[in-house]
């Protein structure tokens, strides 16, 4: 299979574009899918071209590929779209709904979580509902409070919901046309300081299955659980550490929601020591629950307490200095992982 570098962008767009070119019926909806139709942009005005292609131009040349038959900009109103979705879903579609920013979740939370989650147990599983919301994630792109969440600890805590947060971009490809051809709700957290981030992807369309993690790195002292951006700085902070003799191995579990949990367990056995990295929340987060299912099933294996690096309970703010100071850090979890082997 002939590979390629990619960033993180060209790589979901390649997965959206090679997808719709398989299946008519996989459709996008969302705000600016197409950029825009108005502005200051002359090109713009005979409306036969796009121009940005969402927020950070992950979507760009879509609308000029399949029409505005299979790419619908819609109006500022993300209750309408997920609805949208979800009712095209069910009716033989398979839509990737985008919502931009995941902290927009609120004003269309009813849909996913009320409506689309519980479909299949609803109607005695005679419905399906293959569709995927797409939305962007994480903080250090100064974007400020309402546009730096990453909420997808609130989205697995649904029945019937599956949760996505790829870490790179071969991940992200082959996750994304896994999700697609999903007969469920998927959520596609896409991390946006990743967009920019680069790797060999294969050219051709590719799955990889949900419920399998990816050892990043492997190691016998501590085991470092991380998930999407976060993974980069767990990678980070386990060089530094090989080269002062401590071995650490990086589990990115890839998706939230299935969890691998015999992969993550299967590591917790052999090193005996855990550091859970996550950007989710301080309270009530993805950390803390996988820090509860270590303790209730791999608690004999355990050497020392299980550490937790999250952000502090406060929303993300706007200065840049402030900001990384918020984010876990690559010296934090260092400081994680001396402090679970006491050196």
């Amino acid at each position: 299979m002939a590979t390629s570098k990619k960033t993180y962008r060209e790589a979901i767009k390649d997965a959206l574009a090679q997808e719709m070119a398989r299946d008519a019926t996989v459709v996008q909806i969302g705000e600016d899918l197409r950029g825009g139709q108005a502005g200051t942009n002359p090109d713009l005005e005979t409306k036969k071209i796009e121009a940005f292609g969402g927020v950070l131009g992950v979507t760009k040349g879509l609308w000029t590929e399949f029409g505005s038959d299979r790419v619908i900009d819609t109006p500022i109103t993300e209750s309408a779209i997920i609805g949208m979705a979800a009712g095209a879903a069910l009716t033989g579609l398979r839509p990737v709904a985008e919502l931009m920013f995941m902290d927009f979740f609120g004003v269309c939370y009813d849909a996913l979580y009320n409506q689309a989650a519980k479909f299949r147990y609803m109607f005695g599983g005679k419905a399906r509902t293959p569709m995927v919301v797409r939305g962007m994630i994480g903080a250090g792109f100064s974007a400020a409070a309402q546009h730096s969440l990453s909420p997808y600890n609130v989205f697995a805590a649904v029945p019937g919901l599956k949760v996505v947060a790829p870490s790179n971009a071969y991940d992200a490809k082959g996750l994304l046309i896994q999700a697609i051809r999903d007969d469920d709700p998927v959520v596609f957290c896409e991390h946006k300081t990743l967009y920019d981030q680069k790797a060999e992807v294969p050219d051709e369309a590719y799955t990889l299955p949900f419920g399998v993690a990816n050892y990043t790195r492997e190691g016998d002292d501590v085991t470092v659980i991380a998930l999407s951006a976060m993974v980069n700085r767990a990678n980070e902070a386990a060089d530094k550490l090989a080269a002062e003799g401590i071995s650490v191995e990086v589990v990115d579990p890839r998706t939230v929601s299935p969890l691998d949990e015999e992969g993550v367990l299967e590591s917790v056995a052999s090193t005996g020591r855990v550091v859970i990295v996550d950007e989710s929340a301080a309270r009530c987060g993805f950390g803390h629950d996988l820090a509860a299912l270590i303790s209730t099933k791999a608690f004999g294996s355990l050497r020392a307490p299980i550490e937790l690096v999250t952000p502090p309970h406060t929303p993300v703010p706007f200065s840049p200095a402030l900001e990384q100071a918020w984010l876990p850090s690559a010296a934090r979890i260092e400081a994680a992982v001396r402090k679970t082997l006491a050196v």
